[in-house]
């Protein structure tokens, strides 16, 4: 079986532990790997607002990584959380989005959508805080921009659902898994050493399976039996 590996980034904004990107950035360059990275439009999360130096140099890093070929995506807008809902991928029993009314929802897309325009971005991809979103997302979405395509949920592989295609999102460090397509999602913002050591030795040991995701030509996949098994055994295990 063919197996592809993502490397996924959470929490982009403009107030970042800079020294902790940088040598994600670095790691990453060195083997020519493009990242999906999550970048919050307008953040007010006080656990990095108030943690963080803010770096008024943000969005020309944006631009940068880009124009190097990592895949730009919207990580919600504000990453406040509230509601305690985990809408259709509970991963978290909290969310920006999830339980929160259409009408909100597409004022959040719209005004994120707005920023990123405004500092020359168009994003490719969405995925919300903590991974939870719900229907009204994905109408939120499709209305006020462009884009088709989210980084979350438990499969096998990606797949075409609702419009939308789905790049399933299985763990939070890497790890060899039994998968068609397989996401390792990352927040550089918490990461230590004994973390950058262990992603810098699997990429060394799996070089080959990175770098496969060309998001302009994916295949419009139904879910099959084996996706929708290895979801409900995902969250029943979770409960």
């Amino acid at each position: 079986m063919i197996c592809m590996y993502v490397i996924r980034l959470d929490d982009a904004s403009d107030y970042n532990n800079l020294s902790n990107w940088n040598r994600m950035e670095k790691i990453l360059n060195s083997y020519s790997i493009k990242p999906i990275v999550g970048v919050i439009p307008n953040n007010q999360d006080s656990s990095m607002v108030k943690v963080y130096k803010k770096n008024n140099d943000f969005w020309k890093k944006v631009k940068q990584w880009q124009k190097s070929g990592w895949i730009i995506a919207m990580h919600g807008y504000d990453h406040v959380y509230i509601t305690d809902d985990g809408g259709i991928n509970p991963i978290q029993k909290r969310s920006e989005f999830a339980g929160v009314s259409l009408k909100k929802q597409e004022d959040k897309i719209k005004n994120g959508i707005e920023i990123f325009k405004s500092n020359g971005i168009i994003p490719d991809v969405f995925f919300a805080p903590s991974h939870t979103f719900d229907e009204n997302t994905l109408l939120a979405l499709k209305k006020n921009s462009d884009i088709r395509i989210i980084s979350d949920t438990i499969a096998n592989n990606i797949y075409f659902e609702n419009d939308f295609y789905f790049l399933p999102q299985q763990s939070g460090r890497v790890r060899k898994l039994p998968f068609k397509f397989v996401t390792f999602c990352y927040h550089p913002n918490t990461m230590c050493d004994s973390d950058f050591n262990e992603l810098e030795n699997f990429i060394k040991e799996n070089r080959n399976k990175f770098n496969g995701l060309d998001i302009k030509n994916l295949t419009k996949r139904n879910k099959n039996i084996l996706d929708k098994f290895l979801s409900l055994l995902y969250f029943a295990r979770r409960k």
